[in-house]
């Protein structure tokens, strides 16, 4: 049994029949539901008695330090299964991580641990990591992202890393690292026995310095699949040598994200190279990166390659315009793999929908998800775009957002999303204005076909 509730201010009366639901649950998300330390007393009673409960997820809620010492106490009973704790965003500080500790020293079925945004400091996440050396400790995921880390932090989390080889995914973005520490990061995990699968160091201060021990993670963990870099200024420099290891015959990578990190279309050739030869590689960002038309080129280029099996590309704001759209629209017509195109805020227009149509329409193209939100469009493409919608069945998510589409083209929009042909499931609309007369034909259309879904 799953309790799934978001958004709710929670009354003592339905506090207390909500409590008696949770006896029987194995799964508990309370995420943003005003909780206190008060409710965590009744949690921790739960937690005690209920064997069952595997996954609890507190997100957003002031619990603060004392709501974690009464949430403890049930953790550290011998009764408690619990695999998966979420703390995000919850009002901590370093004095909940002494608690925290003891848990990840007696609580062998523990093996998530989420508590980013929280004002845990380098101090507390010290005690943290002596938390995690305790061999009853198993834990795989450690998320510490926005936890007011600093360089310091490096030298005890990779003493814990030594000792954990349990560890699967750790994520310490939009922390103020800086290179020299991330280096020592990268050192330690390439000595480490861990089989790290997922790292996130977005926002951290890389600069193009730390990239050349980044690639050497790369080449060295086979199991690392998931990496994220963006919003750090590494520039075509330092992805040139990230992709040494990502070009490394151990580098098994299938999730890149590089979104704002300064690349212009000079890093299009190395990343060319990688979509065209990398076979595991599956999802990559490059959002915010002034590629330009030239740099998609290149990238269209890598997508008609055989060997390509990218799923999805997220290029939005990359500085392109129409005049790349027809080297997209071939790449579409070639790659069948390609299932998500994000590419919003970029000044496509509607000649560049045009452009498209023959690719997106081709046989071969199997796109699920098409973000074309912010640009330049209008009511004069919408025929096409519902022609797309009705002949292409693999299409589920359309995003026209921030697009002067006005009355006329939302209305041939939803024609097309009548057509018992059409299998669009979520519609995104934001930021475009129509008149009453559409919004109450969009209202009566989501009521004659409750699958779909229309966000505006």
């Amino acid at each position: 049994m799953e309790l799934d509730i978001q958004c709710e201010e929670m009354s003592p009366s339905r506090w207390a029949e909500l409590l008696s639901t949770m006896k029987s649950c194995k799964t508990i998300r309370l995420d943003d539901c005003n909780l206190s330390s008060s409710n965590c007393e009744d949690l921790s009673s739960i937690i005690n008695t209920n064997p069952s409960l595997t996954e609890l997820k507190l997100n957003n809620n002031e619990l603060g330090d004392a709501g974690i010492e009464f949430l403890c106490k049930g953790l550290l009973m011998p009764s408690c299964s619990l695999q998966k704790l979420w703390l995000q965003n919850c009002n901590l500080t370093s004095a909940s991580c002494e608690t925290l500790r003891s848990v990840l020293s007696t609580q062998p079925s523990l093996i998530e641990l989420h508590v980013g945004d929280n004002k845990l400091g380098t101090a507390g996440v010290k005690v943290l990591c002596q938390g995690m050396m305790n061999p009853n400790c198993k834990l795989q995921k450690l998320q510490l992202e926005y936890c007011e880390l600093t360089a310091d932090i490096v030298e005890p989390l990779n003493a814990a890393l030594q000792s954990k080889p349990t560890l699967k995914e750790l994520s310490l973005s939009n922390n103020t690292l800086g290179d020299t520490a991330v280096k020592q990061l990268c050192r330690g995990l390439v000595e480490a026995s861990c089989n790290l699968e997922l790292l996130h160091l977005e926002n951290c201060g890389i600069t193009s310095d730390s990239c050349r021990d980044i690639s050497a993670v790369l080449g060295n963990k086979s199991s690392l699949i998931d990496l994220s870099v963006g919003d750090n200024k590494i520039g075509d420099s330092g992805l040139a040598l990230l992709c040494q290891g990502l070009m490394h015959p151990n580098c098994n990578i299938q999730k890149l994200w590089v979104w704002d990190c300064d690349l212009t279309s000079a890093s299009c050739k190395d990343l060319s190279r990688l979509i065209s030869t990398k076979e595991t590689l599956t999802e990559i960002s490059l959002i915010d990166n002034n590629l330009r038309d030239s740099g998609m080129e290149m990238l269209c280029q890598a997508l008609r390659h055989p060997k390509s099996k990218l799923q999805e590309l997220w290029i939005r704001e990359c500085g392109l315009t129409t005049a790349c759209c027809k080297a997209v629209s071939s790449a579409l017509s070639v790659n069948k793999h390609l299932k998500v195109l994000h590419m919003g805020e970029n000044k496509l227009g509607d000649a560049g929908v045009e452009l498209m149509r023959e690719g997106l329409l081709h046989p071969n193209c199997n796109i699920q998800s098409l973000w074309l939100g912010n640009c330049d469009l209008t009511a004069a493409c919408c025929a096409t775009l519902a022609t797309i919608m009705v002949t292409k069945q693999c299409l589920t998510e359309l995003d026209l957002s921030y697009n002067p589409l006005e009355d006329e083209g939302i209305r041939k929009i939803c024609e097309a999303l009548r057509n018992p042909s059409c299998n669009v499931q979520q519609l995104i609309l934001y930021d475009i204005f129509w008149s009453s007369e559409v919004d109450d034909e969009l209202r009566a259309l989501e009521e004659s076909k409750p699958e779909v879904k229309i966000i505006s």
